[in-house]
């Protein structure tokens, strides 16, 4: 029998960590609905929150194996929790001006990305630590994220309503502190949590080499490659339905902010229920099947059916529904990527995975509040539904998908080219890996 402490500790931190982050998700929007009535400046402020988790993702896997994943996940969450609490007390003393809210999102998506990356790349070694299967790890590390999504989007549709959106960032904010001191007791003796020790010095010229190991191995692997293209179509029009047109369509046509935590907690259900089905049974058929089915129910018909009805009942059964196909995906593709990534590769590939998983959603929230400005709701809700059912079909067209049920092999890891120093530079959703819905 294992310790199992440590992989406790880190499921129970990332759950508390995502449960706040779903208030934020919540919260924020509808704060700036409030504030400024603005769609176009609801989708600004999910550009500035996501731009800066994709120029994280895009460097920083070489850093957190360089300073060490444990403390790179504390550091994280204290940043986060100043971040997210410094915009209510800003807004409570009367000075928080609109550029103020998207440079405090923006510090929050920058230092979010790094401590997802050290709590995701530390499952497989937890998993050994604590005597269980990789499979059961990831499906359990998975099913406590989609349960914790599920409550926090729950209690931030009742607490915005009783006590307003900037008293449910607070609450945000305790739970990034709670994260960090859970790490901090809990992760102690598991060596790959500490700092890599290396015989070259760091320089720019190492630093450049080691990111680059870790992007070559991805572009190497046509499989892992197609996964990114799919998800981050699909984590771009996510990014789009959650920070602008879910707040949106809930409150001209479902009653306000209620309506959003309902929905999304019962998405969360769904993804729960479809992560902990998928770990007792799924694993049993073919991955690539079920993966192809789910894939198409999970997003697209939620953008459908928010545009052509007009009530709460339709679109909650059809988040439950989707939810239940979103849930088996992660566990499937967060196994995938565990299989072809060797330890020593793992920050700086999965670092790469986030960025590549994360680069449309900058671009997702801020074409969602131009489109609701320019094209209604409705046209909007069909636009960005239509671009999500395209890139679901990814897996029925692309032949690399073909070996997702193909045993894992181990891959020579093409050594990255010798690189001149250059200035340097820098990243769940999720993601620290591909994350396909909230």
């Amino acid at each position: 029998m294992g310790n199992r402490t440590p992989l406790a500790a880190t499921l129970a931190a990332n759950a508390i960590s995502t449960a706040g982050t779903s208030l934020t998700l919540i919260g924020v929007p509808w704060f700036v609905l409030e504030t400024t009535g603005s769609a176009g400046r609801a989708g600004l402020v999910a550009f500035c929150a996501t731009l800066p988790i994709v120029v994280a993702a895009l460097i920083g896997g070489p850093v957190i194996d360089r300073i060490g994943r444990r403390r790179v996940a504390i550091a994280s969450d204290a940043v986060c929790a100043s971040a997210i609490a410094t915009v209510p007390l800003l807004h409570f003393a009367g000075v928080l001006d609109f550029w103020m809210l998207c440079a405090l999102m923006a510090v929050n998506g920058f230092a979010h990305t790094p401590g997802n990356t050290a709590r995701y790349v530390l499952i497989p070694d937890l998993a050994e630590h604590a005597g269980t299967t990789l499979p059961r790890a990831a499906s359990l590390f998975d099913a406590v994220t989609r349960g914790a999504r599920m409550v926090g989007a729950a209690l931030a549709g009742i607490l915005i309503a009783f006590v307003g959106a900037e008293t449910v960032l607070l609450l945000d904010a305790a739970t990034f502190g709670l994260s960090a001191l859970l790490i901090a007791a809990g992760v102690r003796g598991v060596r790959a949590a500490e700092p890599r020790k290396t015989e070259v010095p760091v320089s720019l010229r190492t630093y450049g080499s080691e990111l680059r190991e870790g992007y070559a191995h991805l572009l190497g692997n046509r499989l892992l490659l197609a996964i990114v293209v799919m998800v981050m179509f699909m984590n771009g029009t996510d990014q789009g339905w959650y920070a602008v047109l879910l707040p949106v369509h809930a409150e001209a046509e479902l009653g306000g902010a209620t309506a959003i935590g309902l929905l999304t907690a019962l998405f969360g259900a769904g993804g729960l229920a479809g992560a902990l089905l998928y770990g007792a049974v799924g694993h049993r058929f073919s991955r690539r099947t079920v993966f192809t089915v789910c894939v198409i129910l999970c997003g697209a018909p939620r953008f459908l059916v928010a545009a052509v009805t007009g009530t709460t009942l339709p679109l909650a059964v059809t988040m439950l529904l989707g939810g239940i196909a979103g849930g088996v995906l992660n566990p499937i593709l967060t196994t995938v990527v565990y299989e072809r990534v060797p330890d020593r590769l793992r920050s700086r590939v999965s670092g790469a995975l986030t960025a590549g998983c994360e680069f449309a959603m900058p671009l997702g929230g801020l074409a969602a509040g131009l489109l609701v400005e320019g094209a209604g709701t409705t046209g909007a809700l069909l636009a960005m539904g239509g671009v999500y059912f395209l890139a679901t079909l990814s897996p029925l067209v692309f032949p690399s998908w073909r070996t997702l049920d193909d045993a894992p092999v181990t891959e020579p890891v093409q050594p990255a080219p010798p690189v001149e120093p250059v200035p340097p530079q820098v990243s769940s959703s999720a993601p620290s890996r591909p994350s396909p819905g909230p």
